[in-house]
């Protein structure tokens, strides 16, 4: 498992000074953007950056943020994480990302999903009723789009194609995943068109994921399609010492996690609940020792090609986000690839 790939994922949430003030959205999105040059040096392999449309957020197009990444990294890859692709149009996703990846010398890639908000639906005009079919239909046709050849497709969700060819192209087959957050139906769907399987896992063990992971393989092998990876996305947050990084990472995931619960119907979170996860659920929170240790142990669980941490949630400190992306890339990863060899 020596060759697995590490990445990082944000929102772009909106962190606060080191004295406590909020930064603006166009100062949160430079911040990503020195977070992701830091890492780029460090030795991550991939960013991912997701879209969503509200306050607390600050990326509502991940592929402009990333091309301006692209103009000052020369290895990362970039990836968004997720494109809503719903509430989007599938050529136009196609369009953007392809001239990513001319700006970026073949870094791009995109991992699309239904989003785990709904704000952009009505946003851009389109109805929850239609959440099934906007997403089946969209989905099959950004998939012919990865042929770069003539395209017909026709649904309900856009206006039909017959043999339109879409530029720009890229030359080869932008890599795909699909953002799966434990419907078996979506893990078949993404085994169907052929495209990699990401796992959103915010919560209670990885290894509980392992049926899906399962049903993926059984469903590619049925389809007649090569394997594809399986990769995970989990929240955590790195620091100098266990307690440091808890202190750090709990006041703002509460903040987040506590701001949706009110909107979802979950209850306030805790500090036991916090720490539990944090000791055998999702939460990768800890030294550098105690993260790569935790996270060799999801990967292991779910025999996965590649983790991802979601290494903001909330309005954390500057100073305190960029030491974790040093922490993660200098020392983390090394230690979890030792782990895994």
């Amino acid at each position: 498992m020596s060759d697995i790939v590490f990445g990082m994922d944000t929102f772009g949430d909106v962190p606060v000074g080191d004295d406590g003030t909020p930064l603006s959205h166009p100062q949160s999105i430079r911040q990503v953007v020195d977070e992701v040059v830091l890492a780029d040096g460090a030795g991550v392999d991939v960013v991912a950056l997701g879209e969503h449309h509200r306050p607390e957020y600050a990326i509502t197009t991940p592929e402009t943020v990333l091309a301006g990444i692209a103009t000052r990294t020369s290895r990362i890859r970039l990836s968004s994480g997720v494109t809503v692709l719903s509430s989007d149009d599938p050529v136009r996703v196609y369009q953007r990302f392809a001239t990513l990846d001319a700006l970026s010398d073949g870094r791009a890639e995109v991992i699309v999903g239904r989003g785990s908000f709904t704000e952009s639906f009505p946003l851009f005009g389109y109805s929850m009723n239609d959440y099934e079919q906007l997403f089946e239909e969209k989905l099959e046709l950004f998939v012919q789009l990865l042929d770069e050849k003539p395209v017909t497709w026709r649904g309900a969700t856009r206006a039909a194609l017959d043999g339109v060819e879409v530029f720009p192209t890229t030359g080869r087959r932008l890599p795909v995943w699909v953002g799966v957050g434990g419907s078996p139906e979506s893990v078949v769907r993404t085994a169907r068109h052929d495209l990699g399987l990401m796992l959103a896992i915010i919560g209670g063990p990885a290894g509980r994921f392992a049926p899906y992971v399962d049903l993926y393989h059984r469903a590619v092998e049925q389809f007649g399609h090569a394997a594809k990876p399986v990769g995970m996305h989990s929240p955590g947050f790195v620091a100098d010492t266990d307690e440091e990084a808890k202190e750090i990472f709990f006041a703002p995931y509460k903040a987040q996690m506590d701001r949706i619960g009110a909107q979802r119907g979950w209850p306030p979170l805790d500090r036991a609940r916090f720490e539990a996860e944090v000791s055998g659920g999702a939460l990768h929170v800890g030294s550098p020792e105690t993260v790569a240790r935790r996270i060799a142990d999801s990967v292991r669980s779910l025999g996965a090609q590649r983790f991802d941490l979601i290494y903001t949630v909330g309005p954390q400190p500057v100073s305190a986000r960029l030491r974790a992306v040093e922490l993660y890339g200098t020392r983390v990863i090394p230690m979890v690839r030792d782990m895994l060899a």
